[in-house]
Formats: structure tokens, sequence, C-alpha cells
């Protein structure tokens, strides 16, 4: 007897989580993306342009009142980051069976929103936090990023997302280290230099823009090794789009050097203005040649887009991950990036039956991911 050939198709959809935690979900990151541009880089954007704005009235208010409105969006993406993760922790506390990792994941968690709220609460009762504070916040969110990539690594088979969410950790934790080894050191009173601290934050910014780009090849790509011709079209238009702005990027500036040394200069100008507003806004100081941070957006840009119109959580997580930006100067920011990959650990492949009236009677029982588990 022949057992009936297997495909693979994708469980952990938005629309099988629930009706609030779906809209939830991509509210937040509808906020989350307007907040990025007309908080984080808005305001910043309207500090380069202050001579501008002192000579006219019209462009001061204009940005005094995108920035307001960022501030309000700011406020409302953490709402929705705290009540996602809230969800995700009564489903959790419902689980009906999970493995060690599953149950050591959620406490580390949990434990992120309750310092986010007391900070929140000293904050109201204008009660001055201590640098200790801020180094045990650091430390807790790098264990439940930390044990939610092992979890990703344990529950998930491909090789190139497994890289993907690698590079991406590593990356992150560049930030971190940087983070929790300066305070620490604040802390102590220790006047020497940070061992490597310039290093690793550099070295964490350039491996978060290579998880950028590999989030196209992890996930945005996926479509060329599809039967769709469609699917593969737009892949490999896609990339030679990409490659063809990259490779002129890359070398626009030896080229209007040798030619036009003015031009290379106003535009290397406009360069370090525009890496000046990214980096108070999101922590990457273009230290890398800008191609390279162009490259990786328009893949990041082409994967969410393609993820989140096909409903994958995979998309809202990759969303989050990289909204927060590299500088997580902000708490409701490390939380995005926790919520991110608890995510994109639901977004999963799994092995269905060929046979349609196997399917049939699959198709009657839900589908839940191990990491929330079932509910009692």
């Amino acid at each position: 007897m022949t057992t009936p050939m297997a495909a693979e198709k994708t469980i952990g959809r938005v629309d099988e989580q629930g009706l609030l935690f779906e809209y939830t979900i991509k509210l937040t990151l509808f906020a989350g993306l307007l907040e990025l541009i007309l908080y984080r880089l808005t305001s910043r954007l309207g500090m380069h342009f202050s001579k501008v704005a002192q000579e006219h009235e019209s462009v001061r208010w204009l940005f005094k009142g995108l920035s307001s409105i960022g501030f309000v969006l700011l406020n409302v993406v953490a709402l929705l980051v705290f009540l996602a993760l809230g969800l995700l922790l009564v489903r959790a506390v419902h689980a009906a069976s999970a493995s060690w990792l599953e149950r050591a994941i959620w406490p580390p968690v949990a434990l992120l929103l309750v310092l986010t709220l007391a900070y929140v609460v000293l904050v109201i009762a204008q009660v001055e936090m201590g640098m200790l504070a801020s180094v045990a916040y650091n430390a807790v969110a790098w264990l439940a990023i930390l044990l939610l990539v092992v979890h990703y690594l344990r529950t998930h088979a491909s090789w190139s997302q497994r890289i993907f969410v690698l590079t991406f950790f590593f990356g992150i934790s560049g930030w971190l280290y940087f983070q929790i080894m300066s305070t620490t050191y604040g802390v102590l009173g220790i006047a020497t230099p940070v061992p490597l601290v310039h290093e690793i934050s550099r070295g964490g910014e350039a491996l978060m823009v290579l998880a950028s780009i590999l989030s196209f090849v992890a996930f945005g790509a996926e479509g060329f090794w599809s039967r769709n011709r469609r699917q593969r079209r737009r892949v490999i238009w896609f990339g030679v789009v990409g490659g063809g702005i990259f490779l002129a990027l890359f070398f626009i500036d030896f080229l209007l050097g040798a030619y036009d040394p003015e031009a290379a200069f106003r535009m290397r100008k406009a360069g370090e203005g525009i890496s000046w507003i990214f980096q108070m806004g999101m922590g990457y100081t273009f230290y890398l040649p800008f191609a390279l941070y162009l490259v990786g957006l328009l893949c990041w840009s082409y994967t969410v887009i393609k993820l989140v119109r096909m409903g994958r959580l995979a998309g809202y997580g990759i969303g989050l991950m990289f909204t927060a930006g590299y500088a997580l100067q902000l708490s409701h920011l490390t939380l995005m990036v926790v919520l991110g990959l608890i995510l994109l650990g639901l977004d999963r492949l799994k092995l269905a039956a060929a046979d349609p009236q196997a399917e049939t009677q699959e198709s009657l029982v839900p589908s839940s991911s191990p990491l929330v588990g079932t509910h009692s």
C-alpha cells in the first residue's frame, strides 16, 4: 500500500489566533510603523531643520504637530504590546502541555511586563530609578530573547530561517552588551573602559543590517522555489532591482568623486544628515556603506509586505523586530522585539497529507502552536 504524498503548509496564521489577538497584532504593527516615522524619525528631522523652522513658523508647527501625534502613538503601541503579550501569557497559563523550554520562556517575559509596569508607576510617582534597575531589565530581556531563539531553533528545520534568527540574536545582543556592561561599570564606579564595547556594538549593528537582508533569503524568497510562476517572477524581479540599486549606490560615490568632487561632497553631507536622523531614532550609525542599509530596508520591506499579505505571523514578527530598531532605548521597543520573536516562533510549517479525506478530518480539529499551547 502506497503512502500518500505529503505537502508542507503554514500553521500559525494571524487569523487563527482569535479576533482580539488578530487585530491587536495588526494595530501594533501599523501603529509601530507610524510611531517610528512620526516620532523617532520626524522629531529628529525637525531638529535637523531647526534653522528653517525658526524662519518659517508653519514648518515649526508642522514638525511639532507630527511629533505630538507620534508621541501619542508611542503610548498606544506600548499599550498594544502589553495587551498582546498579556493575551499570550494567558494562553500559556492554560496550556494543556508544554515542554520545559516552553515553560521556561514565559517567566522572564512576565517579569519584563512587571518591571515595565513598575517603571511606569515609579515615573508617575516621580521616584528616580537607579542604574541597577536598567541592568536588571536588560539582563532579563536578553534571557527572554535567548530562550525564544533557542526554542525557534528547536522547532524550525529551515537552515536559512535559523541563520536569520541567529544573526538577529547576535546583532541585538551587541546593543544589550553595550547597555548592560556600560551601565554596570557605572554602577560599580569602574573608570576603565568596557572591554570591546564599541567593537561589539558596531558588530551588532552590522549583524542587524545583515539580518534584514537575510529576512528576504529566509522568508521573502520562498516563492522562488515554488511552482507558482508569478511568485518566482516577483522574486527574480525584486532580486534584479535590489541588486541593481545596491551596485549603483555602491559605485556612485566613486564615480562622483572622479568626475565631480563637489557633487560627491554634497552627497556625503546629505548622507551624514540621514545617518544622524536614523542614529538618533533607531540607533544605526551608518558607518557601513549606505548601499547596505538601503538594500536591507528593501529586503525587509518586501518580506514583511509579502508575509503580511499572506496572513502569516512571521510577517508581523519580523516587522516588529526591526521596527524597534537597534538601540532599544525605550522599554516598549524591547517588548516589541520579544513579541516579534514570539510571533516568528508561532509561524511554522507542518506536513499535511495529500489525501483530501485526511485533510478534511484534520481541519475539523483547531490547530494550535506548542509555544502557546491548547486551551482546556
